[in-house]
């Protein structure tokens, strides 16, 4: 089954010529299916970029999905045309008001890790989406940021500044072989990272009920689960395209900011080939098997989430 999207969204055209198997609205609702409900609070600049990495791993699984777009209510984008975000996304507070819950809510990262969290202009905004997740949500799915942010409220966990950038491509132990979340994966997956901040596994570790799935001496963990709050977080970046890693290089060496080379990700370290993609599978994987454990535990009726 394919994933349900505006056929006016960019996702839609992009993901059709990947070979995704997409569905504009009208068709999707000639079918006698309930699909998953999936949500998508994209707080990075690159909306359309974000959007089309995101709806790439949750739409191709066997289940209908449909992706709803959502913003913070007051934070106003500089990077994405407004007509965009008038068309396709949709305030929080007006789905709060609402009332409608959600199968699966994606929380993205955000540029914005320097800062401390009450710093962070929307974060009082923030608080309030993550407590709505915890009766409108079956499950939250926390992405850089926005897994800092989700594990910090709930479990006090602080983030680190780091003296220089995690940047490239780094191996990742599977901790939990057992894991639904984790079904298929290799004992070793490389992940894409690109952060200025860290969680460490003794803040992880003293903090009850939290699980850590993937995890690497260099860079820290990597995915937790945290059952309670039925969430997870992951640190680093399953959903970036082959040449992700490449646009920020080369966005700071055209700006003259000091920069490495992302480790482990051009042959030969060398900038001037094309860089190869490692993780491709282990994303599908890791997003795919979300979705089923969705699938597998969430109610018919979206009314009972929560309840």
């Amino acid at each position: 089954m394919p994933i349900k999207l505006p056929s006016d969204l960019p996702a839609y055209d992009v993901l059709q010529r990947e070979g995704v198997m997409v569905l504009a609205e009208d068709q999707a609702s000639r079918q006698d299916i309930r699909p998953l409900r999936i949500a998508l609070l994209n707080l990075m600049p690159k909306k359309i970029q974000t959007e089309n990495q995101f709806a790439r791993l949750i739409g191709a699984t066997p289940l209908q999905i449909e992706l709803s777009l959502l913003r913070m209510s007051e934070h106003q984008t500089r990077n994405t045309a407004a007509e965009h975000m008038e068309s396709f996304y949709r305030p929080f507070s007006d789905v709060k008001a609402s009332g409608e819950k959600f199968d699966g809510l994606i929380i993205t990262g955000a540029p914005i890790e320097h800062l401390d969290f009450e710093d962070v202009t929307y974060w009082d905004e923030m608080v309030e989406v993550m407590n709505w997740t915890q009766t409108h949500v079956h499950s939250t799915f926390g992405v850089c940021w926005g897994a800092m942010a989700m594990i910090h409220h709930f479990h006090g966990v602080p983030k680190h500044i780091l003296t220089e950038k995690l940047f490239g491509c780094y191996p990742q132990k599977n901790l939990a072989r057992s894991s639904p979340f984790l079904r298929g994966f290799s004992d070793l997956c490389v992940v894409p990272v690109s952060r200025w901040t860290e969680n460490r596994q003794s803040d992880i570790d003293a903090a009850p009920g939290l699980t850590t799935l993937l995890g690497d001496d260099t860079t820290g963990p990597c995915l937790i689960e945290d059952n309670a709050h039925r969430a997870l977080y992951v640190f680093n970046h399953f959903e970036y395209d082959s040449d992700t890693l490449k646009q920020e290089y080369d966005r700071d060496v055209s700006n003259g900011t000091p920069i490495e080379v992302p480790m482990n990700y051009y042959p030969a370290d060398d900038p001037s080939q094309p860089p190869l993609n490692r993780w491709r599978s282990h994303a599908h994987l890791l997003y795919g098997n979300w979705i089923n454990e969705i699938y597998q535990t969430t109610s018919y009726d979206l009314g009972a989430i929560g309840g």
